[in-house]
C-alpha cells in the first residue's frame, strides 16, 4: 500500500507541475487536459484538507484518492489516442466523473 501511496504522491507532482513527461522530455498539456488535470488537482487537495480536519476517515480519503487517480489516468488513456489532446466530449465525461467524486467529499 505504501508504494502505491508513493505512485499517487508522485502522479500529483506531475498533474501540479502542469506537465506530461513522455519520455525524457516534458511537454505542457493540451488546455483541456490542464483543465481537466486541475480540477484533480483541486479534489486531491479538498480530500487532504477533509482528512485533516477530520471528516473522512484514512480509508475514505483513500477510496477518494484511488478514483481521482482512475480519473486522471483515464484522461492520460484519451489523450494518448488523440497525440495529447482529448475532445470535448472526452472533457465532458472526465468532469462529469469528477462531479461525482467531488460530491463525496464533505465540506
Amino acid at each position: 500500500m505504501n508504494i502505491k501511496r508513493n505512485a499517487l504522491l508522485a502522479l500529483m507532482g506531475l498533474v501540479m507541475a502542469g506537465t506530461a513527461v513522455t519520455g525524457a522530455s516534458a511537454e505542457t498539456l493540451h488546455p483541456r487536459r490542464e483543465q481537466v488535470n486541475e480540477r484533480t488537482v483541486h479534489q486531491m487537495h479538498r480530500i487532504h484538507e477533509a482528512r485533516r480536519d477530520g471528516q473522512i476517515s484514512a480509508g475514505q480519503a483513500w477510496r477518494l484518492e484511488k478514483a481521482d487517480y482512475r480519473v486522471r489516468m483515464q484522461e492520460r488513456r484519451m489523450a494518448y489516442r488523440h497525440h495529447g489532446h482529448i475532445t470535448r466530449a472526452e472533457q465532458g465525461r472526465l468532469n462529469h466523473e469528477e462531479n461525482r467524486i467531488g460530491h463525496r467529499i464533505p465540506g
